[in-house]
């Protein structure tokens, strides 16, 4: 008898609770992504906040001996930037040059790719301008079919590539919406032997944001 309503008495708690109204935390479904709302998680969590593409245009000054070798040439190029820190935003660039040797080369020109990644500083103290800095690859190759490897500028018959650095200087002077635009310097050094190549280089750059 005992055991019978022991049962009975089992199986009646069971059926309230199944028939209890659920609270309101149980009726509304768990988030996965309920941390990212967290007011102080978004406001350390900053990276890639920010994305916009750049195309650059501008003319390239040969220093040093490279003067001697090829003229001041017109470039193009295009990039990405994105949040990386605060005030920090990171770069990916790419450019494209047509360098003119000099009469004592015989060949008509030298193509020339560049690379760079690095990252742009909006230091409060100098606002709006930004200085920036990174690392450079360099691919150039003759403009030619056929050509003496052991003539002056052979070399760049067979493809060479060198890496280097450069710095740069950026002024905003216009913004309309997701539209930007400005003035921006560089000086750039590549690593080649048995001396060092400089370039100094100027231009505009036109930026749209993504987000």
């Amino acid at each position: 008898m005992k055991k019978n309503i022991t049962i009975l008495a089992i199986s009646l708690a069971s059926l309230l609770h199944a028939q209890a109204p659920m609270s309101a935390s149980e009726l509304t479904p768990k988030d996965p992504l309920a941390f990212r709302k967290d007011s102080l998680a978004v406001a350390n969590d900053i990276s890639f906040s920010h994305f916009s593409v750049f195309l650059e245009g501008g003319e390239i000054y040969p220093m040093g001996r490279l003067m001697d070798a090829v003229e001041n040439a017109l470039y193009g190029g295009i990039g990405i930037r994105y949040t990386y820190w605060e005030n920090v935003d990171g770069i990916v660039m790419f450019q494209y040059t047509y360098f003119k040797p000099h009469a004592d080369i015989k060949y008509d020109g030298a193509h020339q790719f560049m690379g760079r990644v690095g990252a742009d500083w909006k230091w409060r103290l100098i606002r709006p301008v930004v200085i920036g800095g990174g690392f450079t690859c360099s691919w150039a190759r003759a403009d030619v079919e056929k050509f003496n490897w052991f003539e002056k500028g052979g070399s760049l018959t067979d493809n060479e590539t060198e890496f280097g650095w450069y710095a740069r200087i950026s002024l905003p002077v216009f913004r309309f919406k997701e539209y930007s635009a400005g003035f921006h310097v560089m000086w750039e050094q590549l690593w080649t032997l048995p001396k060092r190549s400089n370039m100094l280089s100027a231009g505009v750059t036109f930026e749209r944001s993504i987000w």
